[in-house]
């Protein structure tokens, strides 16, 4: 009998643990009403975005997310709904990224990014009753309310140069990166209120139309969820599609269709809100991986 691979069976208990999770995941939301879904993973276009790449598949490309086909469903009437969907994004590989991972991604009608939070939140009670966590030599105090911070103030708060000037020079994410985000500390915090210019698929704060209502969740030092009060209009989402495949062709990248199914079902879309958070990373904060690879069956190394 030939030897057991045993960096394959060394990762067994987490990826048991991983399966709860799972579990308990559809868990929390089929109990608050949400209908599970599943939408295809090879599609036309996914939504044009600088800094994701899209990985070819015969003609099309693998999404990147499910957002699209998810809120067209929302624009055909269907309820609340949520999906565990692989998606990948080419080039991405680290000790917190993968080509190919696992996003869960759900939508509520009638609701705004406060509501994503909230969700959050309790998804998180829900998967650590005991409020506390231990992650990174540290332990996080998981109770509700989380702190809040919008985009401008953490930049006044530890970035060298304000949010505009980030913007205006296009170091905006490499501040963000190695300056803001290493202090936002261990413990659970929403980033609020992102420049409107970095809008993507969020709509504007009616109150202050120079923000978005987006909201980054950050835990352990993790980036871990990315949501928006969606955007409705389509002229508005044209033209923001527009000038981002723009930027991409100016970047030297191949050019990509834009969505139009998506385009053309926009305008049926009801007021909701939307959220995608990286069920590996929320995997390896619950089992205290200290890397991605330790919590899925299979590396790209490893195939």
């Amino acid at each position: 009998m030939s030897e057991r691979n045993w960096q394959l069976a060394r990762k067994r208990p987490r990826l048991e643990l991983r399966a709860r999770i799972l579990q308990q995941v559809r868990a929390f939301f089929v109990g608050r009403g949400l209908l599970e879904v599943e939408t295809p993973c090879r599609i036309p276009a996914n939504a044009p975005e600088l800094h994701i790449d899209a990985v070819e598949a015969a003609g099309a490309v693998l999404q990147s997310s499910p957002e699209l086909a998810m809120k067209r469903l929302l624009a055909a009437g269907y309820p609340d709904l949520f999906q565990l969907a692989r998606v990948w994004r080419d080039g991405e590989r680290g000790r917190r990224h993968l080509p190919e991972f696992t996003l869960l991604e759900w939508y509520r009608r009638d609701a705004d990014y406060t509501a994503l939070m909230g969700d959050c939140e309790a998804l998180l009670g829900h998967l650590v009753p005991g409020g506390r966590l231990a992650w990174g030599g540290a332990e996080l105090d998981l109770s509700p309310p989380w702190p809040r911070l919008s985009v401008d103030e953490a930049f006044r708060r530890h970035a060298a140069c304000p949010v505009d000037e980030a913007l205006a020079t296009g170091r905006f994410d490499e501040i963000l990166t190695d300056e803001v985000e290493p202090r936002l500390g261990p413990g659970p915090l929403f980033l609020v209120d992102y420049p409107a210019p970095l809008a993507a698929l969020a709509r504007l704060k009616p109150a202050n139309p120079a923000v978005a209502e987006r909201v980054e969740l950050y835990l352990g030092g993790l980036e871990l969820a990315n949501g928006f009060s969606e955007l409705t209009d389509p002229v508005e989402q044209r033209a923001r599609f527009t000038a981002d495949e723009a930027a991409r062709r100016a970047a030297g990248k191949p050019p990509r269709p834009l969505p139009e199914p998506y385009l053309a079902d926009l305008s049926a879309l009801p007021p909701c809100a939307g959220i995608a958070l990286g069920l590996d990373r929320l995997v390896m904060l619950l089992a205290g991986a200290a890397e991605i690879g330790e919590v899925v069956a299979f590396t790209p190394e490893q195939l």
